[in-house]
């Protein structure tokens, strides 16, 4: 399959929070880093890191692009909230190696009324809620 394809594959299973399929789609020693978080290294970690941001959020994936370049797909996207992201998915083999996703967490975290952390202390882990990069 060509990176766009897996990509637009994985936004259906990320629009049904389907972490099973989700973690499906990287290889075994994948990492995800969505900026406003640590990276994520595994697919276990990975699936759990899915599991636990669907069960704090109703997150949406809408496609706003999807480019391909080589090995990589470039996803913009958006929220029906307003929130607006970009991802980039580094795909061998048909397996997601690496992603790396931006987005603004103050905004998600204030349009699903989730709780902040004091900003002195760390705010990037605020409520370990990631978007996937979508």
């Amino acid at each position: 399959m060509r990176p766009k394809d897996i990509v637009n594959a994985w936004v259906d299973a990320f629009n049904q929070a389907d972490v099973d399929s989700l973690a499906g789609f990287y290889s075994e020693t994948a990492v995800n880093h969505q900026v406003a978080e640590s990276p994520v290294k595994g697919r276990e970690a990975i699936r759990t890191m899915f599991m636990n941001g669907f069960a704090a959020a109703k997150m949406v994936c809408i496609v706003e692009n999807l480019f391909e370049d080589g090995e990589w797909a470039i996803l913009e996207w958006r929220d029906p909230l307003g929130l607006r992201g970009c991802g980039f998915f580094h795909i061998v083999n048909d397996k997601i190696i690496f992603q790396r996703g931006y987005w603004d967490k103050l905004s998600f975290l204030k349009l699903h009324g989730l709780a902040q952390q004091d900003a002195g202390a760390d705010a990037g882990h605020a409520a370990r809620v990631p978007r996937g990069s979508a």
